[in-house]
């Protein structure tokens, strides 16, 4: 996935350059003729490296573009995350795609990871081949509800994982996920869950619903809120879900990440309220932001009016994608709090170390005096729910 990367050590070796190569060709590529040649290219060398399992010489190419070469970078991640998804050449009358269906969930209590009970995966059948998919599209799903910490990690192993789901939706079934030494799922208040699947169609026929004509992502989007969102419920039972547009798994991963910073405060907000009984006008929220080498995330902490210094709980909103200290965060964090009914903001407008707790290496959160203070319920709460929401 295309993020903020991390310079590595070492020499770049041949695969690394002929991908270098491609990828800035493919950027200074000046027609649509061109590019189909560049494509051609980059498809046999992608899908050689993935299934060969060489997740260094991917990583190693994205590193050196992003320190040098920022149109040959976005070529170069757009197009081994399209391949990814794809799982490389499983069907030559077929294309494959694996999707992601985010759900948002929050809860007091810990959010489920769980298997899919068959009923309840012939209902998400049922609701994803009427609202979201195209009408020639084959659909397989995986039988597991997934935390972010077990997704497929890198995209080799995306990879292989799409092309076992591509399999499956060719085959006409679902895939059992094996759960055995599955890493542990981490307990935030609000997180996300993931409904992994794939869709296998004719060459060239269309994916989704809104390729269609009379169709749209938004017409999707309210079907699926209205029918998709009836199904997932019962995998998360006492808590309060939001479902965001399924679509192809990179793409619904960065929605997620989008939709889950203002959908962390909302949640705040009403929790607070409920475990506090204390409503918005009451509260008070302190942005800032906090830096590493840069600008990494801006960090809100919550407390009651009536106290400066102790802070309730902290959301941290990081940054995505190409935002910077340029993009204006702290006023749509702003207008997020001030849509839940907080009106007493206060943005301290200097940087902040990305500091943690020793302790529970929890993040550490802004008061409105300034400092930086763990975030803790009182006494009488404390205990019950989790030091900060993801």
């Amino acid at each position: 996935m295309k993020r903020n990367r991390q310079k590595r050590r070492g020499g770049i070796g041949r695969d690394t350059e002929h991908l270098i190569w491609l990828a800035t060709g493919l950027a200074e590529s000046g027609s649509l003729a061109e590019d189909r040649w560049w494509d051609r290219q980059l498809v046999d060398t992608v899908d050689g490296l993935l299934a060969e399992h060489d997740e260094e010489a991917l990583n190693t190419a994205l590193d050196h573009l992003y320190a040098k070469n920022a149109r040959g970078y976005e070529e170069l991640a757009d197009f081994i995350e399209s391949r990814a998804e794809t799982g490389g050449r499983i069907d030559d009358a077929h294309d494959v795609l694996l999707i992601g269906a985010p759900i948002l969930a929050w809860s007091r209590f810990r959010i489920p990871a769980n298997a899919i009970p068959p009923a309840v995966l012939a209902n998400l059948r049922v609701h994803l081949s009427a609202h979201i998919l195209a009408s020639d599209a084959k659909l397989a799903l995986a039988d597991y509800l997934f935390s972010p910490d077990q997704l497929p990690r890198g995209y080799c192993a995306t990879a292989e994982f799409a092309a076992a789901l591509g399999r499956a939706a060719l085959a006409g079934s679902d895939l059992k996920i094996e759960t055995e030494g599955m890493p542990d799922t981490a307990h935030f208040l609000s997180d996300t869950r993931y409904l992994l699947a794939a869709i296998a169609v004719p060459r060239d026929k269309p994916f989704f619903a809104w390729q269609q004509p009379g169709d749209s992502r938004d017409d999707a989007l309210d079907r699926w809120r209205s029918q998709g969102g009836a199904c997932l419920a019962p995998l998360l039972p006492g808590c309060a879900t939001e479902v965001v547009l399924p679509e192809a798994y990179f793409a619904a991963s960065r929605e997620a990440d989008r939709e889950s910073r203002p959908y962390a405060i909302r949640a705040s907000v009403a929790f607070l309220g409920a475990e506090l009984e204390t409503p918005a006008t009451n509260l008070r929220a302190v942005i800032a932001p906090f830096h590493d080498r840069e600008l990494e995330e801006y960090r809100i902490g919550f407390s009651r009016r009536d106290d400066d210094t102790a802070v309730v709980h902290g959301v941290v909103w990081p940054l995505l994608g190409a935002e910077d200290e340029n993009a204006d965060i702290p006023a749509q964090i702003e207008a997020v709090l001030r849509d839940c009914g907080v009106a007493d903001i206060v943005y301290l407008d200097h940087r902040f170390p990305l500091e943690y707790c020793d302790d529970c290496g929890a993040p550490m959160y802004p008061s409105a005096d300034g400092e930086t203070v763990h975030a803790e319920m009182p006494d009488e709460h404390g205990e019950q729910t989790p030091r900060h929401l993801h």
